[in-house]
């Protein structure tokens, strides 16, 4: 296999790469509208092939939603939905699935085109080939998610939620990462270093934030407490704790939104702190230094985006752009994290 790829860099798997991230975030805009929306339960089936195709006459529409009203969240909350509503909600769903299979494409076709052309870095290629895996992954994982709102629950579980999203997050920082070696090349020099660190323990806390906020989301635990800094006037939500730790951790609307807010505010003074000792630093490198800060101020708008989205109880505009701002903050990091480990 190593005599298809080359040993260095190709600017063109680079690009590539960066494409396939921004499919990547795409998904996770369209996925954050389709939760909102509560569309994510209106397609019972998962059928990988034929799903790509939507209905295309009454009869396929009226058995589709004959199937939507055997599931709890029909008859639990929208009892009495018109066809032309759920056809609202079913081309959200639609629309994500089938953004998920051409981003399968657009990362598959691209693979084998540069294995040929012997375009692909030798030292990336079994990284390439994980991140091909983590991506067939995600559709099974998206399945397991839907799966849990179709029984005995009028949404999908909080807590495969937090999978999907986190494991969108992770391929998109993993694409990005990759397509920055692509087109940079192997490092001429890694020196060991405390930046190198530090930077690794911020990208996990923005990710644990990422992972809390997925909770929060499928708590719907923004439209409760939507005062700032307090919650209802207390410094502890009244409901904080639910019927066991599970509970309380996955579950419980006041405790995963006071999570949300408690590593928000390290997040901020960790980003913040660190932002200015690197741009202080004399080991650092101008790039280096200006990720940071980067990262520091998205950071910061990012709690200040997160607490107007809570006060306004979150409107499905601004509940996107804070996923977004999300995405931004988290690749900055990661373009940060590659930068500090190169001389």
């Amino acid at each position: 296999m190593t005599s298809f790829l080359r040993s260095d860099r190709s600017r063109p798997v680079a690009i590539w790469l960066l494409v396939v991230a921004a499919f990547v975030l795409g998904m996770v805009i369209v996925g954050g509208a389709t939760r909102l929306t509560d569309s994510g339960l209106s397609i019972t089936q998962w059928k990988p092939v034929t799903g790509a195709i939507p209905p295309l006459s009454d009869a396929d529409w009226q058995r589709e939603f004959g199937l939507y009203k055997q599931i709890p969240q029909y008859s639990q909350l929208n009892a009495g939905m018109s066809l032309s509503d759920f056809k609202t909600i079913y081309w959200w769903e639609w629309s994500h699935r089938l953004l998920g299979r051409v981003l399968g494409l657009v990362f598959f076709v691209p693979f084998v085109w540069f294995a040929i052309r012997r375009e692909l870095p030798r030292r990336l290629f079994l990284r390439l080939a994980g991140i091909f895996v983590l991506g067939g992954l995600q559709g099974a994982v998206g399945w397991w998610m839907v799966s849990s709102g179709l029984a005995e629950r009028v949404s999908v579980a909080p807590e495969r939620l937090m999978v999907h999203l986190g494991l969108a997050f992770a391929l998109l920082g993993l694409l990005l990462w990759t397509a920055l070696d692509a087109w940079a090349g192997a490092a001429r020099q890694t020196l060991p270093s405390p930046w190198g660190r530090r930077a690794s323990w911020l990208i996990g806390l923005i990710y644990l934030q990422i992972l809390l906020g997925a909770l929060v989301a499928g708590n719907d635990a923004g439209l409760v407490y939507n005062d700032w800094p307090l919650m209802n006037g207390a410094l502890v939500p009244d409901d904080y704790v639910g019927e066991g730790l599970w509970a309380t951790l996955a579950h419980s609307q006041g405790a995963v939104q006071l999570h949300h807010r408690l590593v928000g505010y390290l997040l901020t003074l960790v980003a913040v702190a660190i932002g200015l000792a690197a741009w202080r630093s004399n080991y650092l490198v101008r790039e280096a230094k200006l990720l940071a800060v980067a990262t520091a101020g998205a950071v910061v708008l990012q709690a200040l985006l997160g607490i107007a989205t809570l006060m306004m109880r979150a409107p499905l505009g601004m509940s996107i752009v804070h996923q977004l701002a999300a995405a931004v903050v988290l690749c900055l990091a990661v373009a940060f994290g590659w930068r500090v480990r190169r001389v």
